[in-house]
């Protein structure tokens, strides 16, 4: 099969490239996706799952890619819960090889069904994003209707999930980024928006839930607007700052059938807009996740015509 590999870590992704590999065999509990769509992180490179196995083994060259949509061609032992030629979608495990490839080996648990009215591109972008969002608001960020919602990167792949998903929960958005993120981020449904270059963030007084996806002196200065009893959720790595009198949680999401499941019912209704900025075949991968300037959304790879 064709896949993309990395083999050096420093050189980022200007260290990918196409090559054939052996197509994977299905342990037990996995099945085997013929990928038709491959979603791709950039920070997946500074992972350290990237590199290796879960007892630390180096495993390179590794195949990156963690969101994917497909169709399902092999069952391992014991697998339950699916079957051959099922249309699927969902995230594969970072410590094994990933989605940019022909095939993967996925345990079958971490996806779920697919509809046929839904193109696999858009099954691919709402992977990641979607849990992403539904997990910080509602699992860890507990956001009830009527909240203030305070969202870093308002316009980014997992901002525009946070906003649509928040909105229809009932919360008031209020939607950060630069200032030509602003239609974007008012275009997918925030309320308000607050430019982070020009405004000041602390003019906004105190917020229920922040969704920051930035970190640094962002987060810090987050934390000051937290009311009493409110929560800042984090995917930028530990909060370097906690609000007085809330939470501060850092989380790493986890693939779950029926969260994937709630998020592509809401697709399939027009009540949840994917985020994706360009489509590229696998043969223009590389190129594609070494843009010669800024893209605003999803970079999917459509592996399959």
């Amino acid at each position: 099969m064709k896949a993309i590999v990395v083999t050096d870590q420093a050189a980022g992704t200007a260290g990918m490239k196409l090559v054939d590999q052996p197509e994977p065999p299905a342990a037990i509990n996995d099945v085997i996706v013929q990928v038709h769509a491959s979603g791709f992180t950039s920070g997946e490179l500074t992972w350290p799952s990237t590199w290796t196995d879960r007892h630390d083994r180096d495993r390179t060259p590794s195949i990156p890619g963690q969101e994917v949509a497909g169709v399902v061609t092999t069952l391992g032992y014991g697998t339950t819960g699916l079957s051959i030629g099922q249309r699927v979608f969902g995230l594969s495990d970072s410590y094994r090889a990933g989605t940019l490839a022909e095939y993967v080996a996925i345990e079958a648990r971490n996806l779920a069904p697919l509809p046929g009215d839904v193109d696999f591109t858009v099954g691919a972008s709402v992977a990641m994003p979607g849990l992403t969002a539904w997990q910080g608001l509602f699992v860890h960020g507990r956001l009830q209707a009527g909240q203030s919602l305070l969202v870093h990167g308002a316009a980014g792949a997992v901002g525009s999930m946070v906003t649509q998903l928040a909105r229809e929960a009932g919360a008031h958005v209020i939607g950060t980024g630069r200032a030509a993120d602003r239609q974007k981020a008012l275009d997918f449904g925030a309320q308000d928006f607050l430019d982070l270059e020009n405004d000041m963030l602390e003019d906004l007084g105190e917020i229920d839930l922040v969704f920051d996806v930035i970190g640094g002196d962002i987060g810090k200065r987050s934390a000051g607007l937290i009311r009493a009893g409110g929560t800042l959720v984090t995917i930028a790595g530990p909060a370097e700052a906690k609000p007085a009198g809330g939470l501060a949680i850092d989380f790493v999401l986890v693939a779950d059938r029926a969260q994937l499941g709630e998020i592509i019912r809401r697709v399939r209704d027009g009540r949840l807009r994917t985020n994706i900025g360009n489509i590229s075949s696998l043969d223009d991968a590389v190129a594609a996740f070494n843009p010669t300037e800024r893209r605003k959304g999803k970079t999917i790879i459509r592996v399959r015509p």
